[in-house]
């Protein structure tokens, strides 16, 4: 219970940070999940926990949202979880957070992958894609984010327009693993604590959102991404004993 308490803890954080700038706060979460979770249970229990941060977050600014590009992301989301979700199923699930840390990485470090996913302009597209990516690493960025961005000036309708979006991604995501015969029930006291964390956290996102100045975590974010993703590569080289065979 002590590693669930603090998994809440980190929780309650990372959804008051995205509360207020709408990005950065579920791939931290991500991060740190390994440290507490088998690697069966990192991507159902964090796309359970995601949800109730995202539905919170769309409580608390119902009254600035707009549904204008929903639909077609919601269309290109369907269409990521038939494809991804045929795929998931012949992955081995030990290598989940390998995938996460590389993938934090190559998102934190490379320019071209960065030039490529900042490239989306479609939100059928985009749906596809953040859905599908998600089956596999999660948290697969605020794809959608930058193109948020350009059509509205408001941050309160991207945070909450965005925050509906990751819901239909989460949504699908769960139907996905409870298919594959993922056992929410017996992570049900770590759900709930996420659950009720992440809502508190949104809840504190929202109200200091225009309180807190975070223009230092554009800065700040890759570096304490990367120490997290190094972190979750050495513990797996240790567990796999890769670090035995290199030396």
């Amino acid at each position: 219970m002590s590693n669930e308490f603090i998994l809440g803890i980190i929780n309650f954080f990372t959804s008051a940070l995205a509360g207020i700038t709408g990005l950065g706060g579920g791939t931290i979460l991500l991060g740190f999940m390994p440290m507490f979770l088998t690697a069966s249970a990192i991507i159902p229990v964090h796309g359970s926990a995601q949800l109730a941060s995202n539905v919170s977050r769309i409580w608390f600014g119902r009254h600035q949202m707009d549904f204008t590009y929903v639909h077609p992301f919601a269309v290109g989301a369907v269409a990521g979880m038939l494809v991804f979700g045929t795929m998931v199923q012949f992955i081995h699930l030990e290598l989940i957070p390998l995938f996460i840390a590389i993938y934090i990485l190559l998102t934190q470090w490379s320019k071209t992958i960065n030039r490529l996913l900042k490239s989306f302009e479609n939100f059928y597209l985009i749906g596809f894609l953040q859905t599908g990516i998600g089956l596999f690493v999660g948290a697969p960025g605020p794809l959608h984010m930058p193109l948020l961005m350009k059509k509205y000036e408001d941050n309160d309708v991207i945070v909450t327009t965005g925050s509906l979006m990751m819901t239909i991604v989460h949504v699908f995501k769960l139907v996905i693993y409870a298919i594959l015969g993922f056992q929410f029930l017996a992570y049900w006291q770590v759900i709930v604590l996420m659950a009720i964390s992440a809502s508190l956290g949104s809840w504190a996102g929202v109200k200091l959102r225009h309180k807190i100045p975070m223009a230092w975590l554009k800065t700040a974010l890759p570096y304490i991404l990367t120490i997290i993703a190094l972190k979750i590569i050495h513990d797996n080289a240790v567990k796999f004993g890769w670090l035995g065979a290199m030396f």
